[in-house]
Parts: C-alpha cells; sequence; structure tokens
C-alpha cells in the first residue's frame, strides 16, 4: 500500500465517533466467525444453515463434522484437487458440467461426496486452459492427504473422510455451533 491509503495512516473507522470506544460482544464474536466461513466456502446463509442443521443431527462433535461436511462438498473437493485455483472457480466448473463423480456427468457443486468416490474432469473438458493452469499450480499448494490426485487421468479419489485438521481454516467453530444453539 502507498502512504496515501487511509488505512495505513489511520487504524480507525472513519468520522466523528471512529475513535469511540469498540465494544465486541460474545455475539458479534461469534458471528464474525460464523461469516468468515460461510465466505471461506462461498455459502449464502440459507445453504449454510442446512449444512449446518446436517451437522447438528449426527452424532458427534457438531463443529467437527460441520467442517467436514463443508470440506466434503463437490466444488471444494474440485478446488483441494488442483482442477480449479479457487472455490468460486471450482462451483463455476462443476455447474457447468466440466466434472464427473464416478462416471456420471454432476452439475450440482453442493453434493457430499464418499470414501471412495472417483471425481474426474470430463474428456472434452480436459484442454480448459483455466484447468491446466490450476494442475500446474497444485504442487505450490499441494493435495490434503484425505485425497488422492492423478494428474494425467485427471482423477482425484476420495480416500477417507476429512477431519477438522484436514480443513485448516482460520476458524473458531465452536462458536459458530455457539451462535445457532442460542
Amino acid at each position: 500500500m502507498t502512504e496515501k491509503c487511509a488505512i495505513e495512516r489511520r487504524s480507525y473507522p472513519p468520522g466523528q465517533h471512529g475513535q469511540g470506544r469498540q465494544r465486541t460482544t460474545d455475539y458479534s464474536v461469534q458471528l464474525r466467525e460464523k461469516q468468515k466461513l460461510r465466505r471461506i466456502y462461498g455459502l449464502q446463509e440459507r445453504q449454510f444453515r442446512g449444512v449446518f442443521q446436517r451437522a447438528e443431527r449426527r452424532t458427534g462433535v457438531t463443529g467437527e463434522i460441520l467442517l467436514s461436511l463443508l470440506e466434503s462438498r463437490l466444488d471444494n473437493v474440485v478446488y483441494r484437487l488442483g482442477f480449479a485455483v479457487s472455490r468460486k472457480q471450482a462451483r463455476q466448473l462443476v455447474g457447468h458440467g466440466h466434472v464427473s463423480v464416478n462416471g456420471r456427468k454432476v452439475d450440482i457443486p453442493s453434493q457430499v461426496l464418499k470414501t471412495g468416490d472417483v471425481i474426474e474432469v470430463r474428456p472434452g473438458s480436459r484442454e480448459i486452459t483455466t484447468v491446466l493452469s490450476a494442475l500446474d499450480a497444485v504442487d505450490s499448494r499441494g493435495v490434503p492427504a484425505w485425497l488422492e490426485l492423478d494428474r494425467t487421468a485427471f482423477r482425484g479419489t476420495v480416500k477417507a473422510t476429512p477431519t477438522k485438521q484436514d480443513a485448516a481454516v482460520p476458524v473458531n467453530e465452536q462458536l459458530v455451533v455457539e451462535l445457532y444453539s442460542r
């Protein structure tokens, strides 16, 4: 940033009351964590609430199940395998029908994958420049241990169910659970 940048010059919000006391309530901290998680995975509120309700119905730690469900979504797996440079791009690839799961064309980004599912870029879509450039960049980002990538065949396999450690997102999921438990 340059020296003219307002954020660099002043670390407080603009206006008459910008330097006033900043109060952070428990609710605001919880809401910020939820919004952060929503934005990371690119979900609308209604979609996110549906994923949370599914996680809540399962037995176990709700926060960890929530992260596992979010990581298991098809758009996220396409991103993690390196077929796209962002989750948004992965969502678009899936939505436009460039991806198949277990040999069947799928265009629903929210599909939750299970262990053993095979994800591949369809043969007609393997020449797309965004897919090729994303696969070249996958070495720097790496592929998670719960996924297996075969670059030459444009294919990936889900080896295991993702855990909280596999998600590696800077979010306290327990605060999200507390927010929805109000």
